[in-house]
């Protein structure tokens, strides 16, 4: 069973190249060990708001400049250096320069907030310095495809020497950081781990790469970035929170989306299980192998949110990999065998940490979340990019919005969908999913109380404010919503689909 509706094409999704972007790891000797600079993005952005990490952007024709106006610059990863001076300037106002960093010409920095490109007549006149002394490559990474773009980064780390010698970073008059701190590795993770902070998942991967490396390298930060930057990088984890890491396997899903979300759930060094394995190719299924393999837990069970096709695995290949009893709701169980019936409320221990199970029918009926102080692993109640449909023939509008609203009120740390990436601030996601699908739920029930009798006709009405969507969608999602309103006595239809409307 899937969710997009019968009929209705939706090929021709074509994933696109990375796009080149570059992070800085800035690094100092502070006064108890090592440090590293994160900022705290401002909760207006786009990308990961509200979230600690590196400084950094994507890649552009100002880089590209760059490289030909500059000697120094025309080296392997010239585009990423270039681009990462430039960052650094605008968001820190520091530029490196040998073996340590100054601080930017205020005029200069804010020319550079104005407009990017000023960036490089700046550079020329020799107000910001370009040297890539010291400055090292951590290596290369492409992001995972949870969204329609992709982007591959590059991780570029330089030391700033004794904390003493650091100039003070001013975060006027730029937008994108609230605040800064310089803290130990360490440190970062343990508060990571308590779930006191959000940090983004590549950062989280350079930390722990860091603070493995340099305990052979006696706590040497600079040596260990040396050692890591020469070194082929292994296949390394996403890890979206303490307890939660992400396996992306590729399903027949609503497009731009091409993959579903896999999760590792519970004790890092304990039980844990396996959320949604959806592998319907031996290479995927290979994959999850892997990442559990590396996991430092024991698995427990295989768990799954919902039955749509796109949740659901190819059991037998499934059990090549994996000798392990499946869990899901009493619905779920009619699709696939289940050895354990998960019920609403009910508590699953897996090591040190307590998930919560929630049963949250809607989208589709038995379809289960589960909380934790790590967050909420929420199926397809939202996405991290694009919408959620609710299927006429087994989903129901009313109870959709009614179960948004009690997930809104557990005020969970992040939110981790099946489709996209994480949701960083929950609230204004469910906030926003309520509003709108109560504003659509309004207009539908308008258009048939105007005289509008036909799904063709009601969808065109009520999406109206959507011109681009695709009138299929729109068609069947408005029969939803029909269809919810007919279970309210609010609407009518008869055995030739003619709807009307039972109140005025």
């Amino acid at each position: 069973m899937s969710e997009v509706p019968e009929g209705v094409d939706l090929s021709g999704f074509e994933r696109k190249p990375p796009r080149p972007t570059a992070t800085m790891t800035l690094t100092r000797d502070g006064p108890n060990g090592p440090e590293v600079l994160l900022g705290l993005r401002s909760e207006t952005m786009a990308a990961f708001p509200g979230y600690w990490a590196f400084t950094g952007g994507g890649v552009s024709r100002v880089d590209t400049a760059a490289v030909e106006s500059f000697s120094v610059l025309d080296v392997e990863h010239g585009k990423a250096i270039a681009c990462i001076l430039r960052e650094t300037c605008e968001e820190l106002g520091i530029a490196p320069n040998g073996d340590h960093v100054i601080s930017i010409d205020e005029g200069a920095r804010f020319d550079v907030i104005k407009d990017k490109s000023n960036w490089l007549p700046h550079a020329e006149n020799c107000n910001i310095p370009v040297n890539v002394d010291n400055i090292n490559i951590l290596g290369h990474r492409i992001t995972p495809p949870f969204g329609p773009v992709q982007f591959d980064n590059a991780f570029i780390h330089f030391h700033c020497g004794d904390w003493q010698s650091v100039p003070e970073i001013d975060l006027e008059p730029q937008t994108e950081f609230d605040e800064i701190m310089w803290a130990g590795p360490q440190d970062i993770i343990e508060r990571w781990s308590k779930h006191e902070i959000k940090v983004a998942p590549p950062v989280i991967s350079v930390l722990m790469e860091f603070i493995r490396v340099m305990k052979f390298s006696n706590d040497d930060i600079v040596e260990a970035a040396k050692n890591i930057s020469s070194r082929k990088p292994g296949r390394q984890s996403i890890l979206f929170a303490y307890g939660v890491e992400v396996v992306p396997i590729r399903t027949a899903t609503l497009p731009p989306a091409d993959h579903t979300n896999c999760y590792l759930m519970g004790d890092p060094d304990g039980d844990f299980i396996i959320i949604d394995p959806a592998v319907r190719y031996r290479e995927d299924m290979e994959d999850l192998a892997d990442a559990v393999e590396r996991h430092h837990g024991q698995p427990v069970a295989v768990a799954f949110t919902h039955s749509h096709g796109d949740h659901l695995a190819d059991m037998d290949l499934l059990r090549e990999a994996f000798d392990l009893p499946v869990w899901g709701s009493d619905y779920t169980s009619k699709s696939v065998k289940c050895d354990r019936i998960l019920e609403d409320g009910e508590k699953l221990q897996l090591g040190n940490q307590t998930w919560e199970v929630l049963i949250t029918p809607g989208h589709h009926p038995g379809h289960t979340c589960f909380l934790s102080d790590a967050g909420l692993i929420a199926g397809d109640m939202v996405a991290g990019f694009g919408t959620i449909l609710i299927p006429p023939s087994t989903g129901d509008m009313d109870e959709y919005i009614q179960q948004l609203s009690r997930l809104r009120n557990l005020n969970a740390h992040l939110l981790f969908p099946s489709h996209g990436p994480v949701i960083a601030l929950p609230n204004k996601k469910f906030t926003y999913y309520i509003t709108h699908r109560k504003a659509r739920h309004e207009r539908v029930l308008e258009a048939v109380i105007s005289g509008l009798s036909s799904v063709q006709e009601i969808s065109i009405k009520a999406y109206e404010d959507t011109p681009n969507a695709h009138p299929g969608l729109a068609q069947d999602q408005t029969l939803a919503h029909l269809i919810s309103h007919q279970r309210q006595g609010r609407v009518s239809s008869d055995e030739m689909g003619v709807w009307k409307a039972s109140i005025e």
